[in-house]
């Protein structure tokens, strides 16, 4: 049987989890109140890279949650932290995103912007994406600069349908250099690594709460990680039926996760 006692630190995907388009899910504040009461370390963690932590702080706010901008890590975020890690204080960059990207590379001036000579290429969603950008990255990832996506999400859901994601970017990107980018986010495990370093976690107590085979499944599986599916986004019972893919556990959703976790 599934102990969800067991596990100390959770990371939590954010649409399909805590909330679908503007409302939030039955037992989001509840299962954050049990998280408090048991002293579970937490953090929210999504593929999104156009938001910063503080403006999903609101959003959330908005719709009744209360999660401080810590404990939000896109994979805008988890970008930074890696490149950190290879690259030093001064390097000249460049990227193709929006606020979250663009204020987590340069916002302290880690990175400085540059257009002419980069060492590193990050790319992310970019709905004002131009050609004169893509030709500005391309160049520059030719010439030899470290290409790294945020996120290789291919598609973006909207009210209109499903639109291009940041990695169709890419997927553009690597056509026109045949270069492929190293990506940080979910399923690849980078980003749940980094969401581990960031809570002085422990791996093996470490519970990943996830909609999505493909991406939350598939990353805790990458990563090493236990996993729990909630069906209140993408995936379907049927998809479950269907898949070699598993998770350690399955939860109609978050109330029934909580009323299992306070038996």
């Amino acid at each position: 049987m599934f102990d969800l006692s067991y596990f100390n630190a959770v990371l939590l995907d954010m649409d399909g989890v805590l909330y679908r388009g503007q409302l939030p899910l039955p037992g989001v504040n509840d299962i954050l109140a049990l998280f408090e009461r048991r002293g579970i370390a937490y953090a929210c963690v999504t593929n999104n890279s156009t938001l910063t932590p503080a403006q999903y702080e609101a959003k959330l706010a908005a719709m009744g949650i209360a999660i401080p901008a810590a404990q939000v890590i896109t994979s805008s975020v988890a970008t930074r932290r890696y490149l950190e890690g290879v690259e030093p204080r001064g390097t000249p960059a460049y990227y193709i995103g929006m606020e979250g990207l663009r204020e987590a590379l340069f916002g302290d001036g880690y990175f400085i912007y540059d257009e002419q000579h980069p060492r590193v290429v990050v790319s992310g969603l970019d709905s004002g994406a131009t050609y004169a950008k893509l030709k500005i990255a391309a160049l520059a990832i030719r010439a030899g600069a470290r290409f790294v996506g945020t996120n290789p999400d291919l598609t973006l859901p909207t009210e209109e349908g499903l639109v291009p994601g940041a990695g169709s970017i890419q997927a553009l990107l690597t056509a026109a250099t045949d270069v492929t980018p190293l990506v940080i986010g979910k399923p690849e495990p980078t980003m749940l690594h980094a969401a581990i370093e960031i809570l002085h976690a422990d791996p093996q107590r470490t519970l990943v709460i996830g909609d999505r085979l493909d991406t939350d499944i598939a990353g805790a599986a990458a990563a090493g990680l236990a996993s729990a599916l909630v069906l209140t986004g993408v995936t379907t019972t049927a998809d479950l039926e269907h898949s070699a893919l598993q998770p350690d556990a399955v939860y109609v959703g978050l109330p029934e996760m909580v009323a299992e976790w306070e038996k």
